[in-house]
């Protein structure tokens, strides 16, 4: 530390490294008398889990049945199926996301219309409320121009709604209630 020199010798005190500690012996048990410990690795009881987990299906399949919470186990041409299905319905999501995302134009769209500054968005709504419910609810802090649910394509509420106000200072007071 800089300017240490310069403090007088009861506080350079302060900064001075302590004394090491002194051994102890520990007192719980006696080094000389303790033996090394066997430890292995888990292969060998992973690999015995593995058969008799193989044995218990070779006799599921001769009229016992599986036990709870055990799943069964795949050949090696199963497992490379299982991963080709996973793969296929991965890229397939990719490949919807990829064409939803090309198709989404917002700036075309009628319903997306509005002032934003005027735009509340309202989440976590009833499974079945409807856009009377909502404009009943949000006239109190002002004139809406309009009210929209969104739903999903079958036409099943998404859960949120778009509130647009008249006014601007309508819409923050609304905000200033809601979050108080």
């Amino acid at each position: 530390m800089p300017g240490t020199h310069l403090l007088p010798p009861n506080l350079l005190k302060l900064f001075a490294p302590r004394p090491p500690l002194p051994y102890t012996r520990p007192l719980d048990r006696d080094i000389d008398r303790v033996k090394p410990k066997s430890v292995d690795g888990v292969a060998q009881i992973l690999a015995q889990l593995r058969e008799d987990k193989t044995q218990g299906l070779i006799n599921a399949g001769q009229g016992e049945t599986m036990e709870e919470g055990e799943e069964p186990t795949f050949t090696l041409a199963e497992e490379v199926k299982r991963q080709v299905r996973r793969e296929e319905r991965k890229k397939k999501k990719e490949d919807e996301f990829k064409i939803a995302k090309e198709n989404y134009k917002p700036q075309e769209n009628p319903e997306a219309a509005g002032d934003p500054y005027k735009t509340l968005f309202v989440a976590h709504l009833p499974k079945h409320a409807t856009e009377n419910d909502v404009r009943r609810e949000f006239e109190r802090f002002g004139s809406l121009e309009r009210v929209r649910i969104v739903r999903d394509k079958k036409g099943r509420s998404r859960k949120y709604a778009f509130v647009v106000f008249e006014r601007e200072r309508d819409m923050k007071g609304t905000i200033s209630v809601t979050s108080a």
